[in-house]
């Protein structure tokens, strides 16, 4: 196996020459790439900073003599990021790690996310601690933390390179199970509707179907919606899109205004509910904008505080369904329980609202187009009764 090691080598040669040499020491090839645009390499890449900027049609020179570290960071990243997609479709790379800084690990990650979803990827960074949305984008990459910066070796440093060093090896090494080849179905889910979302998929893996459900936590909206993008699924099974109440409202868990499109842009067959709009997701309580207090709260967990929607805030989230849906170039059909949205919006739960959940339901019918197909249901999401029918209707779609 051929394991990329790629960074600035001109700052951080050294480790990653020491990650490389225990790689080499497990039996694998490495091809080290140098990223760097200011002193000489500290060891010998196997793949050249000119090379590397080459690849995204970059000047390195000039580059190199402008001295602008922003504008540096940014080429080399879309130049490591082409290299690694051109290495991967040869065939001539099983797996990729790097090590950095803010710089590196821009660099390193952004190489990284133009590889596949399954290829090993293992970025060590001072960063890794934190908010790493920016950095994994949809992508699966192992954000590995540091712990002391990337500079030098030293009794720490050692321990958590050889750590991610054998991470890496592990990650290339594991034989991947074959893929089944059974038709694929996407379905967004949370908490609130996972006993609408189990029965459903029990429902279309009786069929043949297999259903990969997908959190719908914004990254995971994200990646469900490139993976549409992508053309992989039959179908779509829609059930949870609460991620547009914190786009439209201010959550921490917004999927971006693409939310609801890739199926409509690629015309597959689709089932769209109004999952959850109930609520908008936040973190402790202490950590919500003084603009909301006086708004209803329902604490999930330490960590998560849930906003009730109002009214109006359903009326423009029932628009804004209505015309992702209208959107479609393909079979769409939404389904509206007209009972309850959520767990927690059912009769006597502390989400309960019927103005706000009218206000919803009659903004979508108002805004939806008669050529999609409408279904009301005078049941809770989280009844048997409406996931089968969820799951029916898609499957009648996929025909």
């Amino acid at each position: 196996m051929t394991i990329a090691v790629l960074g600035t080598l001109d700052t951080k040669g050294h480790e990653h020459g020491y990650v490389a040499e225990l790689i080499r020491a497990r039996g694998h090839q490495t091809l080290l790439i140098d990223c760097g645009t200011g002193d000489a390499p500290q060891i010998q890449p196997d793949i050249t900073r000119h090379e590397v900027a080459a690849a995204g049609a970059v000047d390195l020179a000039a580059l190199m003599e402008r001295k602008d570290r922003g504008e540096s960071v940014s080429a080399m990243a879309s130049s490591a990021a082409a290299l690694v997609s051109k290495l991967h479709a040869e065939g001539k790379i099983d797996g990729i790690i790097s090590l950095g800084g803010g710089g590196g690990t821009a660099i390193g990650s952004a190489a990284m996310r133009a590889l596949p979803v399954g290829f090993p990827k293992v970025m060590v960074s001072t960063l890794a601690a934190g908010n790493v949305a920016p950095y994994v984008g949809t992508k699966d990459i192992v954000m590995f933390p540091s712990i002391v910066d990337v500079s030098g070796m030293n009794r720490i440093s050692r321990v958590l390179l050889a750590r991610a060093a054998g991470a890496i090896c592990g990650m290339v090494e594991t034989q991947v199970p074959p893929a089944d080849d059974k038709p694929l179905i996407a379905a967004s889910m949370f908490g609130n509707t996972t006993t609408c979302v189990n029965a459903a998929k029990e429902v279309l893996e009786a069929k043949g179907y297999e259903v990969l459900v997908f959190h719908a936590t914004g990254t995971g909206g994200k990646i469900m919606e490139s993976l549409i993008d992508a053309r992989m699924f039959s179908g779509v099974l829609d059930i949870t899109t609460t991620e547009w109440a914190d786009e439209l409202v201010g959550g921490i868990l917004g999927a971006g205004p693409d939310r609801l499109s890739a199926s409509a842009r690629t015309g597959t067959p689709a089932i769209i509910t109004p999952g959850c709009l109930d609520m908008v997701n936040f973190g402790e309580r202490a950590t919500i904008p003084a603009k909301f207090e006086g708004r209803r709260f329902y604490i999930h967990n330490p960590q998560v505080t849930l906003m009730r929607t109002t009214p109006a805030e359903c009326a423009e989230l029932g628009r804004i369904l209505a015309e992702k849906a209208n959107a479609s170039t393909g079979p769409v059909t939404v389904l509206l329980p007209l009972r309850a949205i959520s767990i927690i919006s059912a009769a006597g739960q502390p989400f309960h609202d019927p103005e706000a959940d009218q206000a919803l339901f009659q903004s979508i019918k108002q805004h939806l187009s008669p050529k999609v197909k409408l279904k009301e249901l005078d049941t809770e999401i989280n009844s048997p009764e409406f996931a089968k029918a969820c799951a029916e209707s898609l499957l009648e779609m996929m025909g």
